[in-house]
């Protein structure tokens, strides 16, 4: 018997490796709810800050106190010849669902929405790579080119004329994955950055962007990078979209959780979006108790060693680490709502919500310890190659005999 129990477990595990090597697509994970998105607010696009920086365009996402906007901006690629691919909300399983966006060589399919600024549905036509330097397209993106040089200008029939922020169901784009958008989903890409992560909490905790509070037209639609509400450069919306209400039938009927097994796709299946509480929980205190109480990741220090190669590759290790404790907190969260789902906060389970509680924050806790060891051990490892590199800086500036 013990024999047998083996082999199953045996073949358990390889069924579940099968799945996260076959099977690395974007999927919709986070939460499912049955309001449709509000439309597309109209906005101008912010001017590009600096050379390198793809613009991720803006998007309806939810919380705990419904749909907040995400304003779009301008972020830094994490690697050269990496592209953005907005994600989106997608009608299924009679609700909807959003699928996360992600960082790849090929821009992949993002449910034929027309957030405009080269995102029309299909590709994006606001720039490309040539050479190691991105080359921004005037037609489509804000850039001063007494700046910026690399730029080009190509001009784009975009003939979309509605604001439509969802994909299937009743009113949404009806558009579907081509074969070689299958296959650019399914090639190695990354998560989104820190920067982005750090931007939707901010987006988050501002109650104006909240569609019941701006009414589908957010005050702050994109800015010039990211977090970067108040700066320079941040620019309201000129136009709201309608924002629709909960169906009749469904008006009792609060958000779910998306009970579609989540594919691995190498770091990119992080919800960006949080399964609504019981208002009961809301209110935490220190230490945390659950993951989505920890605060935001603090931004390591940028490398600075003198040598501009090594600083690239130590902040590509620091953006690497970032993308995957997002992506640990995001799964603990996700857990520890399964576990709140499956033991509802009733009298009669009154007894094992204390114990249920402890192992939550027992959980927490070891996870914060884990990535503050973590950052730590990366910043020991960068700090002998930066004084290694100081003397170097040095020998060059001696004067010759």
């Amino acid at each position: 018997m013990r024999f047998i129990f083996s082999i199953r477990l045996l073949l358990f595990a390889l069924v579940l490796l099968a799945i996260s090597t076959a099977s690395p697509a974007q999927v919709g994970v986070g939460i499912s709810i049955t309001i449709a998105p509000p439309e597309l607010p109209v906005y101008e696009q912010p001017l590009c800050p600096e050379d390198g920086y793809i613009w991720t365009p803006g998007y309806w996402a939810y919380g705990d106190d419904g749909y907040f906007w995400v304003p779009g901006t301008w972020v830094m690629a994490p690697e050269l010849d990496y592209l953005w691919t907005p994600g989106y909300w997608g009608w299924g399983d009679n609700a909807y669902l959003f699928h996360e966006g992600y960082w790849g060589t090929e821009v992949g399919f993002y449910g034929g929405i027309s957030y405009g600024f080269g995102y029309f549905g299909n590709g994006y036509e606001g720039g490309r790579w040539d050479n190691g330097h991105f080359f921004y397209n005037q037609s489509v993106s804000n850039v001063n080119v007494t700046v910026i040089h690399n730029v080009y200008n190509t001009r784009v029939e975009n003939t979309t004329v509605n604001r439509v922020s969802f994909n299937g169901g009743n009113g949404g784009v009806a558009a579907r994955p081509t074969s070689q958008q299958e296959t650019f989903a399914s090639q190695k890409h990354f998560a989104p950055v820190a920067a982005q992560t750090e931007h939707v909490q901010a987006a988050r905790a501002n109650p104006e962007l909240r569609a019941s509070a701006n009414h589908g037209k957010p005050p702050i639609a994109a800015t010039a990078k990211p977090g970067a509400f108040k700066e320079t450069g941040a620019v309201a919306a000129k136009e709201g979209g309608a924002v629709h209400s909960a169906p009749a039938a469904a008006e009792n009927n609060p958000p779910r959780t998306n009970t579609e097994t989540p594919r691995p796709n190498a770091g990119t299946d992080r919800p960006i979006t949080e399964t609504a509480r019981p208002a009961t929980e809301t209110a935490r205190t220190s230490p945390a108790v659950h993951a989505k109480d920890l605060p935001p990741a603090e931004h390591l220090a940028a490398p600075n060693t003198g040598n501009a190669k090594q600083d690239q590759k130590y902040q590509q290790q620091q953006q690497k680490l970032q993308g995957q404790q997002v992506k640990e907190r995001q799964t603990l969260q996700t857990k520890q709502e399964q576990d709140h789902q499956r033991l509802p906060q009733t009298s009669a389970n009154q007894p094992k919500q204390q114990p249920l509680e402890e192992k939550h924050q027992q959980q927490t806790q070891q996870l914060a310890q884990k990535h503050t060891q973590q950052q730590q051990q990366l910043q020991q490892r960068q700090q002998p190659a930066t004084r290694e590199a100081a003397p170097k800086v040095a020998e060059k500036a001696k004067p010759a005999a």
